[in-house]
């Protein structure tokens, strides 16, 4: 089993070779810092609307990197925070768009990805997300009421056998389903991009380590970049900033993949939609079926390092591939006799109230995008496009939506962030184990840890 060396993602084409460094010090009219979906997308949609802008996106490692090359592969329409807060402040409507936006957002994608001759792939066969115990399949039902509230979401609420007609769950109960999201080999779509933005004339900098920003300025460890606009898409590397250590909170996520399931498998399995597929705990999985039919899926593991320390390299603990492997199996028995080929882990950013944004200050020339919680991967593009609009001063809808511009509290110091991670964690690994064993209502000890979490 190969455990880190960046991701599963990259095993087939190995790690792409490295672009030139920057050399000493330079002026761009836009400077995107992080070399991930986030910066990616910003500097594709701004030389499409813009060709004789100078853009230059600087990367301490390679593109795709960080989370944009280690993710469960999700293009997805989840609107990070849920949307009832956002309703609040800027009313249903207007969160009623935001939803069709992030729908809309999956097959933009998915366009860009044919228009570009990029093969990620893609299917669109929806997400499923299942419930497993009497407790899970409350919140579950309590949530498809919820939804029932919001048309454009596209949800359906699924019985055991149409759960079972979609993926044989050992134990559903029931599920959720939308149409709204497709598997994705991430790497590929990722160096993909890279490629069609620099035939768009982008320059992307790698192995160039950005220590500082400030109004107008990317300082790094081999020269400083001047621009007019400096774009911070840095995600859960954030931490890693001066003066933004406690900004998002990097919160470590881990992957396993088997090695290619035999037919027979699959027959009892089914799948053939291709469905992403998560389930209704509250430290839950995710997973999909790979283009070579593998069973990737992913979860929590050490969720949170003391002071936001950030493990770069993914290799994962030994006691997290067990945990991992032990809800591959529950979930699918018919898999306990295939090998785990590979085990990674990355980081994500972590908003204080969970929420992702987008925000450009027209006076310092300063902005950023992020926050998304793990389900980044179609918000990216959606954010990209709004930040091509904050540059170019265009007043589109994009940039009406409830996520631009809007203030977010910082992390409390340490130990109290770490405190409180890894004791809503703890609490909610008590309550899936409490809940798998009395069945019932949700546990009050996960009711306890969504207050700590201030979700």
């Amino acid at each position: 089993m190969i455990n880190g060396q960046v991701s599963f993602w990259y095993a087939a084409g190995g790690l792409p070779p490295q672009r030139p460094a920057l050399d000493g010090d330079a002026a761009v009219d836009v400077a995107i810092v992080g070399a991930g979906f986030t910066g990616l997308w910003t500097a594709y949609y701004l030389k499409r609307a813009e060709p004789a802008l100078d853009v230059a996106v600087i990367e301490r490692r390679f593109a795709g990197y960080g989370a944009s090359g280690r993710n469960g592969g999700w293009l997805t329409n989840t609107l990070t925070g849920g949307r009832d807060g956002y309703v609040r402040t800027h009313g249903r409507d207007v969160v009623g768009r935001f939803q069709t936006l992030l729908n809309e957002t999956v097959d933009e994608v998915i366009a860009v990805c044919a228009a570009e001759g990029i093969d990620a792939d893609i299917v669109k066969g929806g997400e499923l997300n299942v419930a497993r115990t009497p407790a899970q399949l409350q919140r579950l039902r309590a949530w498809a009421a919820d939804e029932a509230r919001w048309p454009e979401a596209g949800t359906a609420l699924l019985d055991a056998d149409e759960c079972a007609a979609r993926v044989h769950v050992a134990g559903a109960r029931g599920g959720l389903f939308h149409p709204h999201c497709a598997r994705i080999q991430p790497a590929a779509l990722v160096r993909g991009l890279a490629e069609a933005v620099e035939r768009l004339g982008v320059r992307i900098y790698e192995g160039t380590a950005v220590t500082d920003i400030t109004a107008n300025r990317a300082v790094t460890d081999r020269g400083t970049v001047t621009a007019r606009w400096v774009l911070r898409a840095t995600e859960g590397f954030t931490a890693d900033l001066r003066r933004r250590h406690r900004d998002w909170l990097p919160m470590n996520s881990s992957m396993i993949v088997t090695e290619p399931l035999p037919a027979a498998v699959w027959e009892q399995i089914g799948w053939e939609g291709r469905e992403t597929l998560a389930d209704m705990a509250h430290a839950y999985v995710y997973a999909q079926r790979t283009a070579d039919d593998r069973i990737a899926l992913g979860g929590r593991g050490v969720p949170y390092r003391y002071g936001s320390r950030i493990d770069v390299d993914g290799v994962t603990a030994p006691v997290t591939i067990d945990a991992l492997t032990g809800m591959l199996h529950e979930m699918f028995p018919t898999t306990r006799g295939a090998a785990v080929a590979h085990a990674w882990s990355g980081v994500l950013a972590v908003p204080r109230d969970w929420k992702a944004a987008v925000t450009l200050d027209p006076r310092t020339g300063l902005g950023f995008a992020g926050g998304y919680v793990g389900t980044g991967v179609a918000a990216t593009n959606l954010a990209g496009r709004t930040l091509r609009d904050l540059v170019l001063e265009r007043g589109t809808e994009l940039t009406t939506m409830p996520w631009v511009n809007r203030a977010v509290r910082r992390w409390e110091p340490e130990p109290l962030r770490w405190l409180g991670v890894q004791g809503m964690y703890a609490a909610y690994r008590f309550a899936d184990r409490h809940e798998a064993r009395r069945g019932g209502s949700t546990s009050p000890v996960a009711r306890l840890a969504d207050l700590v979490s201030g979700r």
